[in-house]
C-alpha cells in the first residue's frame, strides 16, 4: 500500500467517481481504475460496488476513509517535520468563494508558487457555507471565504479584509440617495446562500425597503455583470480587489450597513499548516496594494 493509492481512494470519495478523481491526482481514469484494483489486492477486500456501471464505495470503503484522511495527513506532517520548511513539493487543495477569483487569489497564488515552483495549487471555487464543510472533513487544506463562526477548536478562522457593503451600479444612474434609487431601480439579488446576500438582505429588511427583484445571481461576479449592463441595482460587499467590471460600477455607501469580513479557514491540525501561514502572508500582501502597477 501506498501513498498514492490513499490520496486516490480519499480523492474518488470525494468526487464520487474515478473520472473526477482522476483530474483532481492528475492521472487517466484508467490509472485510478487499477490504483484502486491494487489498494483492494493489498487489502484483500472489496471496496467498491461494481455492479453498477460506475464503481461505488461500498460501506467497509466508506469507513476506511477517515482512516485514509489520518494517514495522509500523518504523512504530509513528517514530511514538513523532516524539512523544517513547508512542502516544496506536491498539492494544496484551497477554496475560494467566486468574488476573489478574479483579483485577490490568481495573484496571492501567483506569488505563493513563484515562492515554492514544486508545488501545485488546486483551487476549487464555492460558496461560504460549502467550503467550510470540505475544510472541516479535510477535503481542502484551507478556504477563503466569508465570517465563519464554530464553537470546534479543530477551526481556525482568520481574518484579512473587511469589505463594507456598498450600493453598486452604472455610471450613468442619477442620485446619491441608495434608499431612493433602491425603490425606484430594479433590484438584481445576490444569492441568500451566500453570506453576503444574507447580509444585504437583512440590511433591506432592517430598513424597512421595498425593493423590485428583478433577478437573482449565484455570485457576485455576475450580480456586478448585470449591473454594468444597466439591468438593475444591487447591494454587495465592497470587493477589496476587483476586477475591472466591479471597478468601472459606481458605488455609494449605506448607512448602518454591516461589513463582510473576509478570512482564511483551515483546521487546527492541517498538517500544510507553515504552507497556509505563507499563503496568509500572499494574501494580506495582495489586499494591501489592490491595485497592480501601470
Amino acid at each position: 500500500m501506498s501513498i498514492t493509492l490513499l490520496r486516490s481512494l480519499i480523492a474518488v470519495a470525494e468526487t464520487g467517481s474515478f473520472a473526477a478523481a482522476s483530474a483532481r491526482v492528475n492521472v487517466s481514469q484508467a490509472a485510478v481504475g487499477q490504483q484502486m484494483k491494487r489498494l483492494e489486492d493489498s487489502l484483500g477486500v472489496a471496496l467498491f460496488d461494481r455492479d453498477r456501471k460506475t464503481p461505488r464505495l461500498n460501506p467497509l470503503g466508506q469507513s476506511l476513509i477517515p482512516k485514509a484522511r489520518d494517514v495522509v495527513q500523518a504523512y504530509d506532517g513528517l514530511l514538513d517535520d523532516l524539512t523544517g520548511e513547508a512542502q516544496l513539493f506536491g498539492e494544496m487543495t484551497l477554496g475560494a468563494v467566486p468574488s476573489t477569483l478574479r483579483g485577490l487569489v490568481p495573484r496571492a497564488v501567483k506569488q505563493l508558487v513563484a515562492a515554492y515552483p514544486g508545488l501545485r495549487i488546486r483551487v476549487v471555487p464555492g460558496l461560504s457555507d460549502d467550503l467550510s464543510e470540505q475544510v472541516e472533513r479535510g477535503a481542502l487544506d484551507a478556504a477563503l471565504l466569508g465570517p465563519f463562526a464554530s464553537q470546534r477548536d479543530t477551526m481556525m478562522w482568520q481574518p484579512v479584509a473587511g469589505e463594507p457593503l456598498v450600493l453598486i451600479s452604472a455610471p450613468d444612474i442619477v442620485g446619491d440617495d441608495p434608499k431612493a434609487l433602491l425603490t425606484t431601480h430594479p433590484y438584481i439579488r445576490h444569492t441568500r446562500r451566500a453570506a453576503a446576500g444574507r447580509l444585504a438582505d437583512d440590511w433591506i429588511v432592517r430598513q424597512k425597503l421595498t425593493v423590485t427583484i428583478a433577478m437573482e445571481m449565484e455570485t457576485l461576479e455576475a450580480v456586478a455583470s448585470m449591473v454594468a449592463h444597466g439591468l438593475g441595482l444591487s447591494i454587495v460587499p465592497d470587493i477589496c480587489v476587483p476586477d475591472p467590471t466591479f471597478s468601472s460600477l459606481r458605488k455609494l455607501p449605506l448607512a448602518g450597513a454591516p461589513t463582510r469580513e473576509l478570512g482564511l479557514l483551515t483546521r487546527t491540525d492541517c498538517p500544510k499548516r507553515r504552507l497556509t501561514d505563507r499563503l496568509l502572508e500572499e494574501v494580506a500582501s495582495v489586499v494591501a496594494t489592490p491595485t497592480l502597477p501601470s
